[in-house]
């Protein structure tokens, strides 16, 4: 037993070392976009279900955090403001789904043909996500759910789905960004970010330690109908949600068990579905039934679901149709070790950086800051 538990955290470590340069990079582009981009005007900004209102949640979750905590709690709170709730979804979608730090972590793991898929992916589940809603969501529901919405009960990254440090004036861009504001708002995104989903990353890795550990690819093969090729694509979209549903991880947390499904020989559209999915995760489930009420966590459940797996079904028929979906299985950070190489070098490079935007971080009051993450914004926020 001593050995296998052993084995299950060096493969773990040697994951998390592998992907810890990628990690940091990821997360400090999107803290300097985050920096120049404000929260404050979402709501106007997304008034309807309209291609430009989804266009525009599509850009602002791109540029917001990875966190599926904090996509969730600020999808809620820009709908209470008076967003248009399928606008809003869409936004939380787009918050987990397109971000940097998730593409750099995906090319570093799974390689360019799986991230190319998840980017193509993603808008197009958001599309069958908004004609699902069109089709489905009722008056009632709506209006049940924006009540339940605006009791403001609790749930987890509330601080962080409100901050707003952005600094939108004094030139361009760059001036922006390398101003003293616009550094110490990078600084800050950058750790309360890392705060917000270090649990996620850490169990994401624990797990695929375990599974690349324990788990013979045997089971994977059986498990994912490998000998049966047609079945095989039809099952991975259907389930890969459901595995992640039960693992607990999401955020980019879920990439290092992505990699571990892929190698046991899910479908291409699997892992797909698989990473679309970390919104419907059983405690962000509890959070949906918190915010909108039974009903309408229901609701997100099944439309959430079919919009995962028919975006990812579709993208793996055209991947193989371009044939783009690789013939070996080979996420080789999977079975990495730590060694003198390449990947060292970048890791202390960027280790370097990210001392640099922690010690900034706790130089300008960062700390009190982050011990308000999980609590309620002030009720004039609300």
């Amino acid at each position: 037993m001593i050995e296998a538990v052993l084995r299950a955290l060096s493969t773990a470590v040697a994951m998390g070392w592998e992907i810890l340069w990628p990690l940091i990079l990821g997360f400090a582009l999107s803290a300097a976009v985050q920096a120049v981009v404000s929260k404050q005007q979402m709501s106007q900004l997304l008034p309807d279900d309209q291609p430009r209102s989804i266009g525009t949640a599509l850009a602002l979750g791109a540029a917001s955090s990875s966190c599926s905590y904090a996509a969730v709690a600020l999808a809620r709170s820009i709908f209470r403001r008076g967003a248009n709730f399928t606008a809003a979804m869409a936004f939380e979608m787009a918050s987990t789904n397109l971000v940097l730090e998730l593409s750099i972590i995906m090319v570093a793991l799974l390689g360019w043909q799986l991230t190319l898929a998840e980017i193509i992916g993603a808008p197009l589940m958001v599309v069958l996500l908004v004609l699902l809603f069109r089709g489905f969501l009722s008056r009632d529901l709506l209006a049940q759910a924006k009540e339940q919405a605006d009791r403001g009960l609790v749930g987890r990254m509330e601080g962080h789905a409100e901050m707003d440090m952005s600094v939108t004036e004094g030139g361009s861009l760059w001036q922006r960004m390398t101003s003293d504001r616009g550094l110490t708002a990078i600084s800050h995104y950058f750790v309360m970010d890392w705060a917000a989903v270090w649990l996620d990353i850490l169990g994401g890795l624990l797990i695929a330690g375990a599974l690349a550990a324990w788990v013979p690819n045997s089971f994977w093969q059986s498990f994912f109908l490998t000998g049966h090729p047609v079945l095989a694509t039809l099952w991975g979209p259907i389930v890969g949600p459901l595995v992640a549903v039960i693992s607990f991880v999401c955020s980019v947390g879920n990439i290092p068990l992505a990699a571990v499904l892929w190698n046991g020989g899910i479908s291409f559209g699997g892992v797909v579905a698989f990473i679309f999915a970390d919104l419907i995760v059983l405690p962000i489930l509890n959070i949906y039934r918190k915010y909108y009420g039974p009903k309408m966590a229901g609701f997100l459940f099944a439309t959430f679901y079919v919009a995962m797996a028919v975006a990812a079904l579709i993208v793996e028929l055209i991947f193989n149709g371009f044939a783009l979906v690789p013939s070996e299985r080979k996420a080789w950070v999977v079975e990495a070790s730590i060694t003198w190489n390449y990947t060292t070098w970048l890791n202390i490079a960027f280790l370097g950086l990210a001392a640099l935007l922690v010690w900034r971080f706790l130089k300008t009051g960062g700390p009190e800051m982050l011990r308000m993450m999980n609590k309620p914004p002030p009720a004039e926020a609300r």
